[in-house]
Order: structure tokens, then C-alpha cells, then sequence
């Protein structure tokens, strides 16, 4: 089972969207696919039209076993064949909270995903925004971190402040970061000048770019990824060559 993370330290750059599309992608070409919608506004999971709720919240989760509740008792089917998904709950909010009075915080997400290790070929786990107890427990989950970047200054900021956190951090030499181009608007001077200059100063740039798309943002009216309801439009293929590039690095 390997596992992916999308992340982002910035909120509102098409992680979300990354996550669902590229999960449907893997569940269509016969990964038994897991989505973990860890963020609580729960986006990935209003997609899929599942009732964004977790029996016993967060804290049920990390208590696990006889007094709480084990991840594999909160996963829903989607309307998609091979593709699960652990829906957001309010409570996870608090996350942080809950992670900082457990034992191994950092440890958490990846012992709660591991009994399902020959359950799921493919585990995504959708993070929320910001450096944090979650996100630090899905670093160390996680075997590839994909990592979508509007290609503007301050998103450029935010990519660099996570490549000398992660850098700074013990044990995670293993973990791979991808990042790519998304919301990417090509009438824009200053996104062109950055698609051109980043990846000379962060080889690792995947040479897919999403582009910003209408067809994206009416994820939210159809409830569903993209390439189920367009798959022929631009965005849908850029999310097609998207994962296979992906499937080329990641490791393992």
C-alpha cells in the first residue's frame, strides 16, 4: 500500500481537486484506491455527496480498538467502483489537539492506515492548509507529498517554506515531493515567467501543469471528479497526464 498526500501550506490552490481527481483516475485503472478527507471544511467529501460525519469524531479514531472507533468502521463506499473514502468530520478541526495528547502524534495517521495494508493498493490522504500536527503525522504517513503551486510569488514563498521544513526534519529522507503547476492561467504574464523559473531552482517540478478551469470549479455543482462527467475537456486530460506522471515517480 503506498501512501500520497496533497498538500499545501496555502489554502486555495486546487489541492482538493488534485486529490479526488487523481484518486478517481487510480480507482479507474484498477488501484483499490482509499481517500482520507482529513480537512475539515470536507470539500473532497461533499464531491463524492457523502454526509460528512466520523462515528466518535477524531478522538473515537485515535482511541481506536474497544473504546473508540477503528478507521475501517468509518470508510463509505463511493458511486465509483474501487474507490473508498474516510469522510471529513467537524471534529477534525481540533485535530492538532487530539494528535498533541496522544501518544507518537506524529505516528498516528500511519498506525491508524496500517491494518488496511492489504486492503488498499492506493491511499490518499487530502490535508488541510497550514504546518501542523496533522499534516507533520501525514509527512511521515505519507511515501510521496504532491504538492500543488499557483505559479505566482508568495505560492513559490510557501513551496520553499515547506521544502526547509520538511529538510529540517528527522526521518523523513524517504519521503518524495512532487510538486506542480496548478490553476495555472497562461494569459498571465507573471505565470509564465514562473512555470519558466521554478523548476530551475526545484527540479523535482512535474512537467504537468492544471490549468485554471471553469470545468474544474463546477466540480462543486455535479459532485463528482472531473473526468466522470468531462472527461474530453482540457483540465480532465491535464489530470490524466498529471497521474501518469506521478505513477513514473513515485517510489517503490
Amino acid at each position: 500500500m503506498r501512501i500520497l498526500a496533497t498538500y499545501n501550506i496555502k489554502g486555495g490552490v486546487g489541492k482538493t481537486a488534485a486529490a479526488v481527481n487523481l484518486a478517481y483516475l487510480a480507482a479507474k485503472r484498477g488501484e483499490r484506491t482509499l481517500l482520507w478527507d482529513l480537512d475539515p471544511q470536507a470539500a473532497a467529501t461533499y464531491y463524492f455527496r457523502v454526509e460528512p460525519k466520523v462515528a466518535g469524531g477524531g478522538q473515537g479514531l485515535l482511541r481506536g480498538g474497544k473504546k473508540g472507533t477503528t478507521l475501517d468502521e468509518v470508510i463509505k463506499g463511493t458511486d465509483f467502483p474501487g474507490l473508498d473514502l474516510v469522510p471529513a468530520d467537524f471534529s477534525f478541526r481540533n485535530f492538532d489537539l487530539m494528535l498533541d495528547d496522544a501518544k507518537g502524534s506524529t505516528k498516528q495517521l500511519r498506525k491508524l492506515l496500517r491494518p488496511l495494508e492489504d486492503d488498499y493498493d492506493l491511499v490518499f490522504l487530502d490535508c488541510p492548509p497550514s504546518i501542523s500536527l496533522v499534516s507533520e503525522s501525514a509527512f511521515r504517513a505519507a511515501n510521496a507529498l504532491l504538492v500543488p503551486v499557483i505559479p505566482t510569488t508568495l505560492s513559490a514563498r510557501t513551496l520553499e517554506q515547506l521544502l526547509e521544513f520538511l529538510e529540517g526534519q528527522a526521518r523523513l529522507d524517504g519521503l518524495k515531493v512532487l510538486p506542480f503547476f496548478s490553476m495555472v492561467d497562461r494569459r498571465k504574464r507573471l505565470h509564465l515567467e514562473s512555470m519558466a523559473e521554478l523548476p530551475t531552482r526545484w527540479p523535482q517540478f512535474l512537467k504537468t501543469s492544471i490549468p485554471y478551469a471553469s470545468d474544474v470549479e463546477r466540480m462543486g455543482v455535479q459532485r463528482m471528479p472531473l473526468p466522470a462527467y468531462a472527461p474530453l475537456s482540457p483540465a480532465a486530460l491535464a489530470y490524466q497526464s498529471l497521474w501518469a506522471e506521478v505513477c513514473e515517480n513515485l517510489p517503490g
